[in-house]
């Protein structure tokens, strides 16, 4: 059995990468090459549904790539199937945004963002890197469970209507409310995450031990708030917000404001985002 402490190094984070991307059915790897910088373009354009105004553009990735920061794609074969790009912040040198990543819906669910991102770790205690963070969308379920428990990263910040408007085909032209995690590559919940001992939140054991529901999910599907006096909170999100946007988006937008004002008004009252449970449940921890 390895002893946790080798799991943080950097030849176990290596390790695990490989494991992950052998699972995944993927070679992950470094992109330079100009062509290949254009698919990761192109799979992100189909990603976010934004063809005339990509997430990102190629001369953009280009001068990331000559400034020696972080863009990787996993591949089938000679197919990219998923890519994640990020870039040195200050201090300088010791942390990195995880500015996007994404995978082909034709690959989603195998493994393939895990793969990634621990590639991405590998990369980064290679050249001395501690820390990476990034945003994603508090109201995404399956995003706050990857980020909280399969990776272990931890909530930093919530930021409201982070990147103003966001039209393309995952955020619809609501607020862009993001949650910034940090992802503290040597911690010992980190690298036990990063060889699959990710350990969820579950609600119904926080609730027999005292937990109290601020917000919940009524009955017709919309948002229920409840008490933020408790130690221990929970704050329910919707199980398909994405399906929810096309649907209704009037209601999307009042599940925005609902988990804003419960997570925000929770953490103003001294609490602490502390864990996820997959059927869609965030877990926060009034501190002492």
């Amino acid at each position: 059995m390895t002893d946790i402490s080798e799991a943080t190094g950097l030849d176990a984070a290596g390790h695990a990468a490989r494991a992950a991307a052998r699972t995944a059915g993927v070679s992950v790897r470094e992109l330079t090459d100009l062509a290949e910088l254009n698919q990761v373009v192109t799979l992100f354009a189909t990603i976010w549904g934004r063809t005339t105004n990509p997430p990102v553009t190629i001369e953009l990735l280009r001068a990331f790539t000559k400034a020696g920061n972080y863009v990787a794609g996993a591949f089938v074969a000679q197919r990219l199937v998923g890519a994640c790009v990020g870039f040195f912040h200050a201090p300088a040198g010791d942390a990195l945004h995880s500015h996007i990543s994404g995978v082909s819906a034709t690959t989603t669910g195998g493994g393939v963002g895990f793969a990634l991102k621990l590639h991405q770790r590998s990369w980064a205690l290679a050249r001395g890197v501690s820390e990476v963070a990034w945003t994603f969308d508090p109201l995404v379920s399956r995003n706050a469970y990857f980020n909280l428990v399969k990776l272990a990263a931890r909530p930093a910040e919530y930021l409201t209507n982070f990147y103003g408007p966001m039209i393309d085909a995952i955020n619809g032209d609501q607020d862009s409310d993001r949650l910034l995690v940090r992802w503290r590559l040597r911690d010992r919940a980190v690298a036990l995450a990063s060889t699959g001992g990710g350990v969820g939140a579950v609600a119904a054991d926080e609730v027999a031990a005292g937990a109290v529901v601020a917000l919940n999910i009524a009955g017709d599907g919309s948002p229920v708030p409840g008490r933020l006096d408790g130690s221990t909170s929970l704050v329910a999100v919707p199980r398909d917000i994405a399906g929810l946007r096309a649907a209704d988006p009037v209601l999307a937008q009042r599940w925005r404001v609902a988990v804003r004002d419960a997570l925000t008004g929770l953490v103003g009252r001294g609490g602490v985002i502390d864990g996820f449970d997959r059927a869609g449940w965030y877990v926060v921890r009034r501190q002492p």
